[in-house]
């Protein structure tokens, strides 16, 4: 059996790998190649060296400013995200009354695509900011706070599904022993539940860093980088160097492998320090 096994896994295993070359491996080389050119087509490539990097960081780019608001925004969503998460699956798995109904309508917004979003989340912030004649346009703090809560809403759910599941799998019998000796409530969630479920606390944290930070299509609807591009992140700012500005496709293929970079070194830092805590069951 086992000869056979290894006699076919080639068969089996080939067309995997051969679409993972393809798709993925494949452009990614052919795209750390065009960030050391400057190039329009794939045919016209010319060898520059590291003068794309260097121009990637250059005034006028704005790169630097959005990695930074980038990091900012992911940092107070992270937060917030998995804070809420962990209190709704918290309240949701104590038995009360309606909590199908209060899960399925807390991961609804999840369903819903980042473009409907943001124009939904603009046209309702305006509205309100009307009122005081003003909009989110009009300072870049009332950006920022749009785009938290927008992440907020349309994560929370997901995250909140994942927490869920771990939390009903904390062994009732060490719940049981903490309160024999006394635990109080918060002593219990503290010392038994929170290590019981970091596993689910290192998937919610890792799934919100990489959705935070390859954001996208909800910051071009909720603020599309006004005003003057202070609230613009840092994929938006790629985005819009490669097809809005003139001979400038170098520069933001190089500010994409500087930002792959980035979000993979702060991702495996992510995933060590938290499996690190994470207790066996």
């Amino acid at each position: 059996m086992t000869r056979t096994l290894r006699i076919y896994s080639a068969h089996f295993t080939a067309p995997t790998l051969i679409a993972f070359l393809i798709a993925f491996l494949a452009p990614f080389f052919i795209g750390l190649y065009l960030s050391f050119t400057k190039f329009t087509t794939l045919t016209n490539a010319q060898w520059v060296g590291i003068e794309n990097y260097q121009k990637a960081f250059s005034d006028g780019q704005n790169f630097a400013y959005a990695l930074l608001f980038t990091a900012l925004i992911s940092i107070v969503s992270i937060i917030t995200v998995n804070i809420g998460a962990f209190v709704l699956a918290y309240m949701l798995t104590k038995k009360l009354r309606g909590t199908n109904f209060f899960r399925t309508i807390f991961f609804m917004p999840n369903l819903i695509g980042g473009i409907v979003l943001g124009y939904t989340w603009q046209a309702m912030l305006n509205a309100i900011l009307s009122r005081w004649e003003m909009t989110l346009f009009n300072d870049w703090k009332l950006g920022f706070a749009g785009l938290v809560m927008l992440i907020n809403w349309q994560l929370m759910g997901y995250m909140m599904i994942i927490y869920i599941a771990g939390l009903q799998n904390v062994p009732p019998e060490l719940l049981e022993a903490a309160e024999i000796d006394g635990a109080s409530g918060w002593q219990k969630l503290r010392s038994v539940t929170i290590p019981m479920v970091m596993p689910s606390v290192t998937i919610c944290l890792f799934l919100t860093l990489a959705n935070t930070f390859k954001m996208y299509d909800q910051n071009l609807a909720l603020t599309s980088g006004a005003p003057l591009q202070k609230t613009q992140m840092a994929a938006l700012n790629i985005v819009s160097t490669m097809y809005d500005k003139v001979s400038q496709e170098g520069i933001a293929q190089a500010k994409a492998v500087i930002f792959f970079l980035i979000v993979s070194v702060i991702a495996l830092l992510q995933l060590r320090a938290t499996r690190s805590r994470e207790v066996d069951q």
